[in-house]
């Protein structure tokens, strides 16, 4: 028998809105990004978004291709020095219900992981934070000087996140049956697809949606919805899906 594991994703699921979003915030701040981008490129997907015609998930990947434009040419140090400021200044800006799941799953002797699309340099400051034992972040690549240069390795998509996926099962002997998933998107679904017990937190409609096709999924999978101070514990029939006609 392998070992039981806890997989988490990062954005909307610990941490209470997008962390690329946070140093997104931060870097405009710093004068690393143009407050003119924000406007220009990002502001109508957030807007449609917000109205609850547009998609989430589509708002984060514009945001994460601009966010590479954005520290082409930068050190390390002055990207880690933000992701730092980051975590110190907002984060414990999470979610009850993963905080708690995160103790039980230690208390339980479970290995306790992150698969996150967030940039690697914030996942290692969180992670850390919360005392996970490994974890994998998207890596904005560097020269031999350690100045980024504009490629890199994203992690915000089911498909890489179910290769790393297996790529931790075989270094942990992790037993996937036995094991805990807990995602909020689409680029979740595979992570949450491979285990025994999955749970959808905050999920949106675009996971909700191939949740509700697949039913070796739909059988397994736990629902958990916090807002405010209040925890919801629902069953997919419990929801209705909406199309999101844009």
């Amino acid at each position: 028998m392998g070992k039981v594991a806890a997989f988490f994703d990062i954005d909307g699921t610990l941490y209470r809105e997008g962390m690329i979003t946070a140093i997104f915030k931060k870097m405009i701040k710093s004068d690393i990004i143009s407050s003119e981008v924000w406007y220009k490129e990002l502001r109508e997907k957030y807007n449609r978004w917000d109205k609850r015609i547009g998609n989430y998930d589509d708002y984060l990947v514009r945001m994460a291709e601009i966010y590479v434009d954005a520290i082409r040419g930068l050190h390390r140090t002055q990207v880690e020095f933000i992701a730092n400021k980051v975590i110190e200044q907002n984060g414990d800006r999470v979610y009850t219900y993963t905080r708690d799941q995160i103790r039980w799953h230690k208390n339980q002797g479970h290995k306790i992981i992150t698969i996150s699309g967030s940039p690697f340099e914030l996942v290692r400051e969180i992670s850390e934070k919360f005392e996970f034992d490994h974890y994998i972040g998207s890596v904005y690549e560097m020269d031999d000087e350690h100045y980024y240069t504009g490629a890199v390795r994203p992690m915000w998509d089911s498909q890489n996140k179910k290769v790393a996926l297996k790529n931790l099962v075989s270094e942990y002997n992790i037993e996937l049956s036995e094991s805990y998933a807990y995602g909020d998107t689409a680029g979740d679904f595979e992570m949450l697809k491979s285990v025994g017990h999955p749970i959808a937190m905050n999920p949106t409609r675009e996971l909700l949606q191939k949740i509700d096709k697949d039913l070796t999924v739909r059988d397994k999978i736990k629902i958990v919805v916090e807002r405010k101070d209040m925890i919801y514990h629902l069953s997919p029939d419990s929801i209705q899906i909406g199309e999101n006609k844009n």
